[in-house]
């Protein structure tokens, strides 16, 4: 079924992002942000009214300032639609809107004059750009909403131009109207490319679960494990911060309660009371119903910060988690441990010099952006006091926070970057077997000192075993280059300690057998990698609304 498709409606943003890929039509996706009444879409095809139209968009679009926030050379253009330069009055736009609207649901305009907002004069409201608002603010206005409500009132018939921004202050749309373009921006892209790494990430550690692996702690080697386990512990922090995603973008909430927060002109001057009578609502109740918001329990001029703060924590922690994995991979394809590599394209240089370089350039832009976002993160914790009920210093802050979601969705392009044949960046990734099983063997014959010490221990040694395999046994392998294993059994045969040579003999066969294979001291590796599959898939079906 076709359906003609407005921007702030849901399912609003899934088409544009359909459309911001379609390069061939629209270079950069451009041709995403403008007059929306003219697309339509059906599954995953857009079309344009006519080709001429189309060729008037397109053109008209072009003249937009799209920029993200943050650095130029990072601009995932999914995002465009709600954090593109000219798009950022949008949101404030569709508050402005469902004010005029509950204004004529109270009967405060009258419904010949309500009727008067077409859907022709809303689409011109919300294609209002963020650089005609500035010019009317530095020529005219010396104030941003003031300059927007002014442009608003060119556009709107004199019936509707004279109630428009009546009962609001200015942070009612803009506090209200970012938190609905983040909510959306959450739920329409950043989200289902999470789960889409998800799925890749999933896959790897359930092909790699039974991979041994030497595990390394301090960067030195520890304990096998397996490349699978070493996967999941990120595939998990990667759930759960999933989960404190979804868990914030749902307690986001906006505020139409005025000035100081007190809803003194709704109060003041009976809107509160027609409201309360017409719809059984309060009158911030009833504009923010239209926007499918809740209200905030209490707010000043500005909404309380720590519903956002914990959403953009939650992508912070987010980055953290594929920094983590971009930092892995990147010592993990040093050229002396070799065991993971990046896939290579044809074309693809890894030096303008050294022309034998293979760099892990989109594990270090993963870690890269996860940096990024630290310096971002901390413009966030810096917005938490506001003097009084609002001071100013804040403002030019909080018009960076958006960079967060790029830097994230920058790392998740990075995973989900197809190649020619349209395999994702991370199904392409490899691990060299012969190089994980020499990295391994290289301190094979010490690294079970652990489960010796604690099979003597268990076995009734009565001294301290871990003394004993410390300064006796482990210098004694590395000096003779011999299996630690094997040296326990000869200690125990020849030394004149009664002690060792009766708790030798009580450890198991099946034990001694182990302590002379590294390869199968993994513990439960394997059970834990293929665990948290199964969870990740419970959190996509959960989050997902499929469970």
């Amino acid at each position: 079924m076709i359906q003609e498709i407005g921007l702030f409606q849901q399912p609003a943003f899934a088409p544009f992002h359909l459309i911001s890929l379609n390069y061939g039509v629209i270079k950069w996706g451009f041709g995403v942000a403008r007059r929306e009444r003219l697309c339509f879409i059906d599954n995953s095809r857009v079309f344009w009214k006519t080709q001429e139209e189309r060729k008037r968009i397109v053109m008209a679009d072009k003249t937009l300032n799209l920029m993200l926030p943050g650095n130029p050379r990072y601009q995932p253009k999914e995002l465009i639609p709600f954090f593109g330069y000219d798009n950022l009055m949008r949101g404030l736009a569709e508050v402005e809107i469902a004010n005029l609207k509950a204004l004529g649901k109270i009967g405060v305009i009258g419904k010949g004059d309500i009727d008067l907002l077409t859907p022709e004069l809303i689409s011109r409201l919300m294609a209002i750009t963020t650089t005609q608002v500035d010019e009317v603010e530095r020529q005219i206005t010396k104030h941003d909403v003031r300059a927007w409500v002014r442009l608003a009132q060119e556009i709107l018939p004199p019936e509707l131009a004279r109630w428009t921004h009546v009962p609001l202050t200015s942070y009612d749309p803009l506090d209200t109207g970012r938190i609905l373009v983040y909510y959306r921006a959450y739920l329409t892209v950043l989200k289902p490319a999470i789960f889409e790494v998800m799925g890749l990430l999933m896959k790897l550690v359930e092909e790699q679960a039974q991979t041994v692996q030497i595990g390394r702690t301090h960067g030195q080697h520890a304990l096998p494990i397996t490349v699978g386990f070493w996967l999941a512990t990120i595939l998990s922090r990667i759930v759960y911060n999933a989960y404190e995603l979804e868990h914030s973008a749902e307690k986001l909430v906006g505020k139409i309660s005025g000035a100081v927060g007190a809803y003194n002109a709704q109060v003041g001057l009976g809107l509160t009371t027609r409201s309360e009578e017409e719809n059984a609502l309060t009158y911030e109740e009833t504009v923010l119903e239209l926007l499918g918001l809740k209200a905030a329990p209490i707010s000043t001029q500005i909404l309380p910060p720590e519903p956002l703060e914990h959403f953009l924590h939650a992508c912070f922690m987010m980055s953290a988690a594929f920094g983590q994995l971009g930092d892995d991979c990147r010592h993990l394809m040093r050229s002396e441990l070799n065991e993971v590599a990046e896939a290579f394209e044809p074309g693809q240089v890894g030096s303008s010099t050294m022309a034998q370089k293979r760099n892990p350039i989109n594990f270090e832009n993963l870690k890269a952006m996860w940096k990024k976002n630290v310096g971002e993160y901390v413009k966030v914790l810096l917005t938490l006091h506001s003097e009084h009920q609002r001071d100013l210093t804040d403002s030019a802050v909080m018009r960076d926070f958006p960079t967060i979601l790029v830097n994230l969705m920058t790392q998740l392009n990075t995973l989900r970057r197809k190649n020619q044949s349209g395999a994702p960046f991370l199904a392409r990734l490899s691990f060299n077997n012969e190089a994980l099983k020499r990295n391994l063997g290289m301190n094979a014959h010490v690294i079970l000192a652990e489960p010796i010490y604690i099979a003597l221990q268990m076995a009734g040694y009565p001294d301290d075993a871990h003394e004993l395999v410390n300064r006796k046994l482990v210098p004694r392998a590395q000096k003779e280059n011999l299996p630690l294993a094997e040296i326990l059994r000869h200690y125990a045969q020849t030394e004149s300690d009664p002690y060792i040579g009766e708790a030798y003999g009580r450890i198991p066969a099946e034990v001694k057998e182990m302590l002379a294979c590294p390869e199968k001291y993994t513990g439960d590796a394997a059970k834990k990698a293929l665990e948290v599959v199964s969870l990740a898939q419970e959190s996509v079906c959960e989050l997902s609304g499929e469970a």
